[in-house]
């Protein structure tokens, strides 16, 4: 569904990401695990293209993406949450997840949303700026489902976030795959909320993947080496 050829992102003259190869299934969770500074984020953003990319290709569904922009890559099916949310403080829920729908015919918020997180529905009428942190990762999920996207990828959701929520999010995020079919890609710190979305691990380090494995054979212990600083 989703591949990536020969990646190479830069940030000026420093290197990022080097020569990266990457694909990702219909109805596959992908988790990209890593320190901080490694290249997770930088990923993400070169994928949805926030960042250009140096060298390489990105195709979805076989339809070269490289060279367009954001908003003609959500139009073809992907989707991005960033580090920190990125939701709208001073709208209400209920707005928040329309500017998701600025491309759509109906501009209702469909059912299944709310079902999926229905704190969203209690809470519809509220600004977003006074949810708290899991509710507002619910929200930006949200506006981002709403585009109907065929792959959808996460930037460190967790972050910010308190334990017992963080294992709800888990659990939502299994039913939106289960439920739409999509791959959804995650960057995360936090092994365990990897360990209970994904199928697949990788792990990256200055740039490059260092390890893979299927979340049914992956050693824990030997993954949260890679995580210790």
């Amino acid at each position: 569904m989703l591949e990536v050829q020969n990646l190479s992102v830069s940030y000026g003259q420093s290197s990022v990401i080097e020569s990266l190869q990457l694909s990702i299934e219909k109805n596959e969770t992908l988790a990209i695990l890593g320190r901080n500074g490694m290249g997770k984020s930088t990923l993400l953003r070169a994928l949805i293209g926030i960042l250009p990319a140096r060298t390489g290709k990105i195709s979805l569904n076989g339809m070269e993406l490289t060279k367009n922009e954001s908003h003609e890559r959500v139009a073809r099916g992907l989707a991005y949450v960033p580090q920190g949310r990125g939701i709208f403080p001073s709208l209400t829920v209920e707005e928040n997840i329309k500017t998701g729908l600025e491309n759509a015919k109906d501009h209702r918020v469909p059912d299944e949303i709310y079902s999926l997180f229905p704190v969203l529905y209690e809470m519809r009428r509220r600004k977003g700026g006074n949810l708290s942190g899991g509710q507002q990762q619910q929200l930006a999920i949200s506006r981002a489902l709403v585009s109907n996207p065929s792959v959808l990828l996460l930037d460190e959701p967790t972050e910010g976030i308190q334990p017992s929520i963080i294992k709800d999010l888990a659990k939502a995020l299994n039913e939106i795959k289960r439920l739409r079919k999509i791959a959804i890609v995650v960057s995360e710190q936090v092994l365990s909320f990897a360990l209970d979305v994904a199928d697949r691990i990788l792990i990256i380090e200055k740039g490059r993947i260092v390890h893979e494995n299927l979340r049914a054979n992956v050693d824990a212990k030997k993954l949260s080496q890679y995580l210790s600083v």
